[in-house]
């Protein structure tokens, strides 16, 4: 004889409960990392009994798993708002803006993803799961430079995507330490001017954007400089160049 359905509002009730657990362990994880949160931390934070949390969740490794998988569906959806095939006529500059503020705002709302992400001792299904979207996007970003740069040879479009998303994940933990208000919109600038400066030389077109000329230092070639002991390679490029001589 098969058993009932529960009522819908236990049911509702109980998904109330895993939301209101799942928040707190987020909490913790970010103010702790993963390794140091235990799971009366997270019950403590939740203002429930360890034998609550126990009905939901058999351990800590448990509730990473779950939240885990709810972020990193949320941060899927983020790349699909971002890598619309449509953003690929927009201008570099712009379309640095569609891509990376909605990778900014997830980020910003849901800072428990690089703590848990990033943990030492983070459960193996977590971090497979994180390296099959790390290289997912990759993958995506890659299709953008070959978009831009159709002629650039396959492995040069997989260093410059590397160190891209590389210099992105490092502007990320600026931006996330920054205040919120005029220094964290500050700081999203920086890194956006950033990702141009180094990206521009793809498209082959001058910077024109407003976050390269409000400084005279910007107005120049990305890839000049004005040291004597440091020249460009006059050479055509897809990427900065720079030739260094050693002290005279």
């Amino acid at each position: 004889m098969s058993e009932e359905p529960k009522p819908r509002r236990h049911q509702a009730r109980g998904e109330r409960r895993i939301a209101q657990l799942l928040q707190a362990a987020a909490n913790v994880f970010c103010a702790n990392g993963y390794t140091a949160a235990s799971t009366n931390a997270i019950a403590r934070e939740a203002h429930v009994s360890p034998g609550t949390l126990y009905q939901y969740f058999p351990n800590k490794e448990a509730i990473a798993i779950e939240l885990g998988e709810r972020l990193m569906h949320e941060m899927r959806e983020a790349h699909g708002q971002a890598f619309v095939p449509e953003n690929l006529a927009l201008p570099l500059p712009e379309l640095l803006d569609a891509v990376v503020d909605p990778m900014i705002e997830f980020n910003c709302a849901n800072p428990a993803f690089l703590a848990l992400m990033h943990g030492s001792e983070v459960p193996g299904r977590i971090a497979e799961e994180h390296d099959a979207l790390h290289a997912s996007l990759l993958a995506r970003v890659q299709e953008v430079i070959a978009h831009y740069a159709p002629e650039t040879p396959a492995p040069d479009r997989a260093r410059v995507a590397a160190m891209t998303f590389s210099a992105f994940k490092g502007g990320l933990g600026l931006v996330l330490a920054a205040p919120e208000g005029p220094e964290r919109d500050a700081t999203i600038n920086e890194l956006k001017t950033l990702l141009l400066r180094y990206l521009s030389p793809l498209t082959g077109e001058p910077l024109t954007d407003p976050r390269t000329t409000m400084d005279p230092r910007t107005t120049m070639d990305p890839r000049a400089t004005t040291d004597p002991l440091v020249t460009t390679d006059p050479r055509p490029t897809t990427a900065p160049r720079i030739t260094t001589f050693p002290n005279r």
